[in-house]
């Protein structure tokens, strides 16, 4: 099992190369672009600028593992530290077939900020193994999740870098990992990551965390900009586990989303659709939105253009482009997703005065109750449902006023303005710890 640590070096930027061979920046050099932007606004020192631009620790590993027909395959895996200024690193775990070490080390450093910005003693990691789960055994998976647990066994530590679940994963995958890492180190060790079943030691609210904070930030948007939330409209982009809490919590407390897709379809219902009905669809259907009858089909593109006062991306990466910008009609755009939006199409929507809760504050929920999470298991008292949630609720209001303050004061959009946040606060952190 071969384990390397390398240097980072961004002087040139990376490239990818999609399919049809046409090239597009990558996602380290959109960070990049944000992070330029805000240092220049507060003059933030270049020796601080140059630390946050490179990440302290990547790791590749390759991980060979037995498939269930007997024969050996060897899955790429990846963990990047960006920062651990504030405290021990924190990010989830991938899998998808496109996780490369451009998109990790971007998520890392996404990590590092939304940390900040949610005032937790975190700093930022993520981590990924190329494979597409959907594919794999639960007996696979299994020995996949363990051996990248053993390959990462001196990258993990409760005060070091705690994983949780990310895209691909789930609490299985994060038993699995508390299961060999404590093998490893031969004790238990349940707050080594987070996200896990409560059994073990997981948090009450947990799951629909991430989703809870999308609903909290855009109720938080719609206050400073005016919008009435009684006759808002709302779509939701993706059903999984972001969406469908966004989409359910929003419901819940009285909003109108007329509009929700994920990967095999999308619907419309001006009057609204019936979110619990949804949820029940897509729960008996394989998790699946297709065939839902609650509303009328149309493409799955079109939800980003559509006819509302809020769009909240909960899916993928790019999907807000200089290509659909400009007709975007929504006010309020909430990134439930990391990533969303290209920096070309930030742009664009600033210059139509369209107000985007970027990704660092708005899917913020999640590392924010992983953070209590952690805390429960290290001292061992367990908090209710409704307490997790009242706290983080307060949490994430407080960050989003402290982001739309830094917006206002430096005349700039709520994104800069959240890069503005976490960089005063990691400068401070930084210069306090000195270097060598």
């Amino acid at each position: 099992m071969a384990t390397k640590t390398k240097k980072a070096n961004i002087s040139k930027p990376e490239v990818k190369q999609i399919a049809n061979g046409v090239h597009h920046q990558s996602m380290f050099d959109a960070v990049l672009a944000r992070l330029d932007k805000a240092t220049h606004l507060i003059n933030l020192s270049k020796d601080v600028a140059s630390v946050l631009r490179n990440p302290e620790r990547q790791v590749i590993v390759s991980l060979p593992v037995k498939m269930d027909d007997g024969s050996m395959r060897v899955f790429e895996g990846f963990r990047i530290v960006h920062n651990t200024a504030i405290g021990p690193s924190k990010g989830g775990i991938r899998y998808a077939m496109d996780v490369d070490l451009d998109e990790v080390k971007a998520l890392s450093a996404w990590m590092t900020f939304k940390c900040s910005i949610a005032n937790i003693p975190y700093g930022g990691a993520k981590g990924g193994i190329k494979c597409d789960p959907r594919t794999l055994s639960l007996g696979e998976l299994e020995r996949l999740t363990k051996a990248y647990t053993v390959a990462m066994a001196d990258v993990f530590g409760v005060d070091k870098d705690i994983p949780a679940p990310d895209m691909g994963t789930g609490k299985k995958e994060m038993a699995w990992l508390v299961d060999a890492f404590s093998k490893v180190k031969r004790h238990y060790e349940p707050g080594v990551v987070t996200g896990k079943p409560l059994t073990l030691g997981g948090s009450e609210g947990r799951e629909a965390a991430t989703g809870r904070g999308v609903m909290v930030a855009a109720l938080e948007a719609m206050k400073v900009t005016g919008l009435n939330r009684k006759t808002a409209t709302i779509a939701v982009q993706g059903f999984g586990n972001v969406g469908l809490h966004a989409a359910r919590l929003m419901h819940q407390n009285k909003l109108k989303v007329v509009a929700i897709s994920d990967h095999t379809a999308a619907f419309h219902n001006p009057k609204g659709i019936d979110i619990p009905n949804a949820v029940k669809h897509a729960q008996n259907n394989g998790g699946v939105l297709k065939g839902f009858k609650g509303g009328k089909e149309i493409n799955k593109e079109d939800i980003v253009t559509l006819d509302v006062d809020v769009f909240a991306p909960c899916a993928i990466q790019n999907v807000i482009t200089a290509a659909n910008a400009p007709r975007i009609k929504a006010k309020i755009i909430v990134e439930g997703a990391n990533g969303p939006t290209t920096a070309e199409a930030d742009e664009i929507l600033a210059n139509k005065k369209i107000v985007v809760v970027p990704d660092v504050l708005a899917n913020g929920g999640g590392v924010t109750v992983s953070y209590y999470e952690w805390v429960q298991n290290r001292c061992g008292d367990y908090w209710t449902e409704a307490e997790v949630a009242a706290k983080q609720d307060a949490s994430m209001i407080k960050a989003f006023e402290n982001v739309w303050f830094n917006a206002k004061q430096y005349k700039t959009n709520m994104r800069i303005g959240a890069y503005i946040t976490a960089l005063k606060r990691l400068e401070k952190a930084i210069n306090y710890r000195g270097f060598y």
